[in-house]
C-alpha cells in the first residue's frame, strides 16, 4: 500500500525529467498564461502537451461542438462528448492529465466573442485555426497588445509552423494576393456575410497534427524560457518525404497590422454598461478634444432603402449580418448598409452600451489622436471572462 510519503514523492517528482534539462525552469511553466485558439486536431495536441509540461494557466477559445469526425484526430474527445462545446470538453480533459491546471474557456467565434483583454492577459498565444479570416484577426489582436503568437496549418502529411513576435514580420506580412482574394470571397461587396461559402476544410491525419502541434508547443516553451526560436520564420514539414526546412519572412513596412497600443488603461467597468459617450469623454481628457474612438469591427448602424425610404436600425458587427438581410421587407429592394468603425461624438447611439454594439466582454476599445493610439480595457469583465484564471492582484 502506498503511504502519504510515497504519494508526496511522486507529486514532487512529476517534472523530474524536465528539471534535468540545464536551462529548464518549471516555475516559468507553472506561472505561464497561454491562450489556445482552436480546439480541433491541432488544439488537442497543443493542450495535451501543455498539460504534460505542467503549464499552469490556459484559456481555450473555440466556436464548434464535438462531432464524430473529430474522434479520429482529437485525443481529448470521446463519443459521449458529441454535441458538447469543444473548448469546454478540451479544458476538462486537460485537467484530467494535469489536475493542478487552472483553465477557462470561451465557446464562441474568436473574431466576435473573444475580447482583446484575454490576449493581453496571456503571455503567449498558440493557434490551431483553419481559415485566413481568423488568422488575420488573431494576428492584429496580438500585435495591438504586443503578444507573440504561434500559427500552424496542416494538410495530409504536410504542415507549417511559424512564430510571430511584436515588431517583427507578422501573419499579414506573409499574405499573398491569392490569400486576399480567398478572404474576399467570404464577404459581399458591402462587407456583409456571404451565405453558401463552404467552410475551409482540409484533409489531414492525427499523425500530422501530432507532429505540428508538438512543434508549436516547443516554440511556446522557448518563448516562455526566453530562448530564440522561430521568431519571424516558418518551419515546413513534409511527412511524405521526411523533409524539413526553415525560412525567414520579410517585414512589410506598409502592413496594416502594425498598430500596437501606445498604452492600455484598465477600466473597472463592464462593456455591458459603459457607453461610447462616457468613453469618448475619457479619451478626450487623455488625448485631446479631437480624439476619436475606433472599434475593432465595422458597426452596421442601419439598412436604408432608396425606394421606400425606410431606415432600419441594426447596431451589429457588419460581418455578422447576412447579405440576405439587406433585402427590404416592404418593397424587395436591396438596401444600402450604413456602417462605421469610428465614433466622433455626434452619433445617435452614444448612450447605447458597448456590449449592445457588438463589443465583447473584456475587450479593449481604441482611442486615436493623430499617430497615438491608446486602449481602454473593460477590466470590469475580467473575472466573468477568465473565471478561475482571474486574480484580483494582477492589475
Amino acid at each position: 500500500m502506498s503511504t502519504h510519503a510515497d504519494i508526496q514523492l511522486l507529486s514532487e517528482d512529476r517534472f523530474d525529467r524536465f528539471r534535468r534539462i540545464e536551462w529548464w525552469e518549471q516555475s516559468r511553466l507553472s506561472a505561464a498564461r497561454v491562450l489556445v485558439i482552436g480546439a480541433g486536431a491541432l488544439g488537442n495536441e497543443i493542450l495535451k502537451n501543455l498539460a504534460l509540461l505542467g503549464a499552469g494557466n490556459i484559456f481555450v477559445a473555440d466556436l464548434d461542438k464535438v462531432e464524430e469526425s473529430n474522434l479520429s484526430r482529437s485525443i481529448l474527445y470521446r463519443e459521449h462528448d458529441a454535441g458538447r462545446p469543444k473548448a469546454q470538453v478540451a479544458v476538462a480533459a486537460a485537467r484530467k492529465i494535469y489536475p493542478p491546471l487552472r483553465a477557462s474557456y470561451c465557446h464562441g467565434d474568436v473574431i466576435f466573442s473573444l475580447g482583446l483583454g484575454v490576449y493581453r492577459w496571456a503571455d503567449v498565444v498558440i493557434a490551431g485555426l483553419d481559415n485566413r479570416e481568423a488568422r488575420l484577426h488573431v494576428n492584429r489582436c496580438c500585435y495591438k497588445v504586443n503578444r507573440p503568437w504561434i500559427d500552424a496549418a496542416t494538410e495530409v502529411l504536410q504542415g507549417i509552423v511559424r512564430t510571430f513576435v511584436p515588431e517583427g514580420p507578422c501573419y499579414e506580412c506573409t499574405m499573398t494576393a491569392a490569400d486576399w482574394d480567398a478572404l474576399k470571397e467570404r464577404r459581399g461587396c458591402a462587407g456583409l456575410r456571404r451565405e453558401g461559402v463552404p467552410a475551409e476544410r482540409v484533409s489531414t491525419t492525427p499523425i500530422t497534427a501530432s507532429v505540428i502541434g508538438a512543434l508549436q508547443c516547443q516554440e511556446a516553451l522557448k518563448l516562455i524560457h526566453g530562448l530564440d526560436g522561430l521568431a519571424g520564420k516558418g518551419a515546413v514539414f513534409n511527412g511524405l518525404f521526411n523533409d524539413f526546412y526553415v525560412f525567414p519572412y520579410q517585414y512589410n513596412e506598409e502592413c496594416n497590422s502594425h498598430e500596437p497600443f501606445t498604452e492600455v488603461i484598465p477600466l473597472n467597468d463592464s462593456a455591458r454598461e459603459y457607453t461610447p459617450r462616457k468613453l469618448l469623454a475619457r479619451a478626450q481628457e487623455k488625448l485631446g478634444k479631437d480624439a476619436v474612438l475606433e472599434l475593432t469591427h465595422d458597426l452596421l448602424l442601419a439598412f436604408e432603402c432608396s425606394r421606400c425610404l425606410d431606415k432600419q436600425p441594426v447596431y451589429e458587427p457588419l460581418a455578422l449580418v447576412s447579405e440576405q438581410d439587406a433585402t427590404c421587407s416592404r418593397c424587395g429592394e436591396i438596401r444600402r448598409p450604413l456602417s462605421t468603425k469610428s465614433i466622433y461624438g455626434n452619433e445617435d447611439f452614444l448612450d447605447v452600451p458597448f456590449f449592445r454594439l457588438g463589443v465583447p466582454l473584456f475587450d479593449i476599445v481604441a482611442a486615436r489622436q493623430g499617430t497615438t493610439t491608446m486602449g481602454f480595457e473593460f477590466a470590469g469583465d475580467a473575472q466573468a471572462v477568465l473565471g478561475e484564471l482571474w486574480r484580483k492582484d494582477e492589475r
